[in-house]
């Protein structure tokens, strides 16, 4: 009977992992320390052979997750995945010849369990060939005991090959969209003025523009791995000198690409207000989307509603004085208010969990939304990270550490899982993604076209950048 693996919500639910969930060997010798049944810290061998399940034990799913999110920092997947077999194949070699077939039978649902795990969780570990003629190795030699487990194997394989099929696909489509839309290179060139649509024109409705953001979020932090939060803070491990793990490339490739979009957002939103020649017309962009704004903290959509804040907040945009004047800015402030970074964004870390058990107890997709503010989650596990080592000073990793790192990092990824309950504009999603935005000089003349300098530095500014534009 293959043991069953509870999902991601529940899985650090308690302030501590139950290490008995599937336990039953002892190992408080053997390279690892435990306190009070947590696991503290280890020799690097001894957590690998903690990986291995055997006749008697199946790892508990908190430490597959954690060991396989972190033991990135020490090697790469593909020497993890070369000692998994090893031991594997070490232990079936040291059984009586006779007991062979039993042995197969009570071992190898267990071993498909954790290849089940580790290809689900780090599908992208997989793109690497040598971890996949290692994972395909140890499959066949399990396949090969049993007509059963050659189905489980197929099945995994597939599963497998469709997730990395898709992942490639997304990259291809997101090089595409670089190369469409101008994005912060807007030249001065074109004059401001001479962009033909506006936001309000696409979509004149601000909750429909809120629910394509939010489809663009869920769809971006749906493809991003939770590896590369940790392959973000990659340096070289200090008991191995003549490298770092991932010296070669780092693998954060769709981290990056959802920060990118974050700052696109921003400077569409600051574009769209800049662009109108009319004070009016300004003043309603600007309060349309403080409406987008607050439907998507309605949602749950915090990183949409921060890129929002964030491109009002622009000196192009704030300067406006004149075009503010002329806006009703009531829920403004109580959207800055929810959002303020001041006793370390208390305000929005409130929401954030109000949100997030909401979650917990949802009927529907709608009220299970919580996509998070993304450049704060990143900062909270880079301090996290910076804040304890990687080993102890007896060598040991830092379990502990790597344990704390896991269960935020495991939050995010039941939120990514969440299933997006809108329905899909393509015009809409076309535009928001491909439709060029201002640079910042684009945005300054833009601003001081609209509402003349005040003074001599914003004067002087505006001489040099309309120079640069008539060249």
């Amino acid at each position: 009977k293959m043991p069953q693996t509870p999902p991601f919500a529940a899985m650090f639910d308690s302030s501590s992992y139950n290490r008995n969930l599937y336990q039953t060997k002892e190992d408080n010798c053997g390279g690892l320390y435990y306190h009070d049944n947590n696991l503290l810290s280890g020799s690097l061998e001894a957590l690998i052979q903690h990986l291995v399940p055997n006749v008697d034990y199946y790892p508990d799913r908190t430490y597959i997750f954690t060991f396989l999110l972190s033991s990135r920092l020490f090697m790469h997947p593909y020497e993890l995945m070369a000692r998994v077999c090893h031991l594997c194949t070490e232990q079936q070699r040291l059984r009586e010849p006779g007991l062979d077939k039993n042995w197969t039978q009570k071992i190898a649902p267990k071993i498909l369990q954790l290849l089940t795990e580790w290809t689900e969780t780090f599908p992208y570990d997989f793109r690497d060939e040598r971890m996949m003629r290692n994972l395909k190795e140890l499959a066949q030699r399990i396949a090969s005991g049993d007509e059963m487990y050659r189905k489980n194997v197929q099945q995994l394989l597939q599963n497998l090959i469709r997730k990395l099929a898709a992942v490639t696909q997304y990259e291809e489509v997101l090089a595409k969209i670089d190369a469409t839309s101008t994005d912060h290179l807007m030249l001065l060139k074109t004059k401001p003025q001479s962009i033909q649509r506006d936001i309000i024109t696409v979509c004149n409705d601000p909750y429909v523009l809120a629910q394509q953001l939010t489809h663009i979020e869920l769809e971006r932090l749906n493809y991003i791995g939770p590896e590369e939060f940790i392959q973000a803070f990659v340096q070289k491990d200090p008991l191995n000198n003549d490298k770092s793990c991932y010296g070669d490339r780092k693998k954060t490739r769709n981290l990056e690409a959802y920060v990118e979009w974050f700052n696109r957002l921003s400077y569409l939103v600051a574009t769209e207000i800049c662009m109108p020649v009319k004070k009016k017309h300004r003043a309603r962009v600007i309060e349309y989307f403080i409406d987008v704004a607050r439907e998507c903290f309605n949602i749950g959509n915090f990183n949409s509603l921060m890129a929002i804040i964030s491109g009002m907040n622009m000196s192009p945009v704030s300067r406006l004085k004149k075009t503010w004047a002329k806006v009703k800015t009531a829920k403004f402030d109580i959207l800055e208010h929810q959002m303020d970074p001041s006793s370390n964004f208390y305000n929005y870390r409130t929401a954030l969990r109000g949100a997030t058990q909401r979650s917990l107890t949802a009927h529907s997709n709608r009220e299970k939304i919580v996509i998070p503010f993304f450049s704060l989650l990143i900062k909270d596990l880079y301090f996290l990270n910076e804040g304890c080592a990687n080993r102890l000073p007896n060598g040991h990793v830092n379990f502990e550490k790597f344990w704390e790192l896991a269960k935020q990092v495991s939050e995010f990824m039941a939120w990514k899982q969440v299933e997006c309950p809108f329905e899909r504009d393509w015009k809409i999603l076309q535009y928001l993604l491909t439709v060029p935005v201002f640079s910042d000089d684009a945005l300054y003349l833009a601003s001081y076209e609209s509402e003349s300098p005040e003074n001599h530095i914003e004067k002087d500014r505006w001489k040099t950048l309309r120079l640069v534009s008539e060249v």
